[in-house]
């Protein structure tokens, strides 16, 4: 029998007012469609819902029991539509983050708080890889957003949303000759050996690089590469080269290692952060992606 809410309804209110009139009055109906409809939930349970007496009306049994379980579905329905519309407007369920490991430390703590606070029935799956592998990942559907840094034009299928800019500052040997500058000019530089990304999982930063030592009048000589953030890090640290960096490595404590800010206005000492998302992204990604532009701006 199709329990309709409407059906379940009038059953409950008939329950607590154990008479028809009233019941019917709070229904805003007629007293004999509810009496009619009372007989065919009866017949479709094979089961009496209602003692009838004269003056009298009190539920049997069978009738108490089936009250408790009508409130259950009621109950139950409203909770099903409910989360439905919370998952349609982005305010429940599960969303894939991918992110590269240099941006664990600032901006992804941020962006978790922000949403614990502000989208608590958000859950929030996270998965750390190389800017190429969450590019691909959002292209084939396995992540919902990434965050990465300096992204190239990406695939038609996806959306690059820019929310911060770093500088790009030297990394220096701590025993290196300008370690205690307060800041240099990159042509400063230009018979140190480098150590520099190799384009494979920073292609738009590893270019950069060597566009900027190009703008400064020289060629970087490169002593050795590595494929992320970190391996440059270390590189440095052994007091082997010296490197071109985001500004937010700073943070990282890594001893050995001396971060100068580079002077000069060119567009190749700026880093750009974004948030990448595919074309047809739902709801709850849309509200992490506002969440991301106001705490951005703070």
């Amino acid at each position: 029998m199709d329990f309709t809410q409407r059906l379940l309804e009038q059953f409950l209110v008939l329950a607590e007012e154990k008479h028809f009139g009233r019941a019917a009055e709070r229904l805003s109906m007629s007293q004999p469609p509810l009496s009619q409809a009372m007989q065919r939930l009866e017949r479709g349970l094979g089961a009496t819902l209602l003692d009838r007496r004269p003056g009298d009306l009190r539920l049997t049994p069978a009738g108490a029991a089936f009250a408790v379980e009508a409130r259950r579905l009621l109950d139950a329905r409203s909770a099903v539509v409910e989360r439905v519309r919370r998952v349609a407007q982005g305010l429940e369920g599960v969303v894939r983050v991918g992110y590269v490991s240099i941006l664990s430390h600032r901006h992804l703590p941020r962006l978790l708080r922000a949403a614990a606070e502000e989208l608590p029935g958000l859950r929030i799956h996270l998965h750390q890889d190389s800017t190429a592998t969450l590019v691909e990942m959002l292209r084939s559907g396995t992540l919902d957003l990434a965050f990465i840094r300096d992204p190239l034009p990406v695939a038609d299928e996806l959306v690059a949303h820019d929310f911060a800019v770093e500088h790009i500052v030297a990394a220096l040997p701590h025993d290196h000759r300008l370690a205690g500058s307060d800041s240099l000019a990159l042509e400063d530089l230009c018979d140190d050996d480098f150590v520099l990304l190799n384009g494979t999982a920073l292609p738009g930063l590893a270019l950069q690089a060597r566009l900027a030592c190009r703008e400064a009048g020289f060629t970087p000589r490169c002593r050795a590469d590595a494929d992320d953030l970190t391996g440059l890090l270390g590189y440095v640290a052994a007091g082997l080269c010296v490197s071109l960096m985001p500004e937010d490595l700073r943070d990282f404590p890594v001893p050995g290692i001396a971060f100068v800010p580079l002077r000069g206005s060119s567009p190749y000492l700026r880093t750009t952060i974004a948030a990448v998302r595919r074309a047809d992204a739902d709801a709850a990604v849309h509200r992490l992606l506002d969440l991301v532009a106001r705490h951005s701006r703070r």
